[in-house]
């Protein structure tokens, strides 16, 4: 491709990112390997898996903050509280059917951390109840957090 029309892909994708993702594809389907913009092509490549990965955490941190209310609120539970544990179980077990490599952030301590922190500190500004209230490290393992039976007792 000539560096006109290299910059005018570019362009493209500055202006009208659907554009540029049609333009690209067909520059792919046709195997005009050097017509393609790489710098951005890499760039959501790279995007592609990042939103992966923060879906991921995402559906895991709703159900952890969801989990605590259940544990520490048992008087408040709710049918939408379940919904969205349920829901967003079924995300993250889709997530990982598509992507299993993302399976390792589950088993990874500091990043199940981090999650539970963010649902933690969620919980208490849902609940209002007072930060000693709630578990300091995570209370539930990986396969409760997952489990589509799964629903702390707060008699614990």
């Amino acid at each position: 491709m000539k560096p006109k029309e290299l910059q005018m892909l570019q362009t493209l994708y500055e202006q009208d990112f659907y554009a540029w993702v049609k333009q690209t594809a067909e520059l792919l389907q046709s195997h005009e390997w050097d017509a393609l913009d790489l710098e951005h092509l890499i760039e959501e490549v790279v995007d592609l898996g990042k939103s992966q990965q923060r879906a991921l955490q995402s559906a895991l941190r709703l159900v952890l903050s969801h989990l605590l209310k259940w544990k520490y609120q048992p008087e408040c539970h709710t049918r939408s509280w379940q919904v969205t544990i349920t829901r967003e179980r079924l995300n993250i077990d889709e997530l990982l059917q598509e992507s299993p490599s993302l399976r390792r952030f589950l088993n990874d301590a500091q990043c199940i951390s981090t999650i539970y922190q963010r649902a933690r500190r969620e919980a208490m500004a849902e609940t209002g109840l007072l930060e000693e209230v709630f578990a300091i490290a995570c209370p539930f393992s990986v396969d409760e957090i997952l489990d589509l039976d799964f629903y702390p007792n707060a008699d614990e």
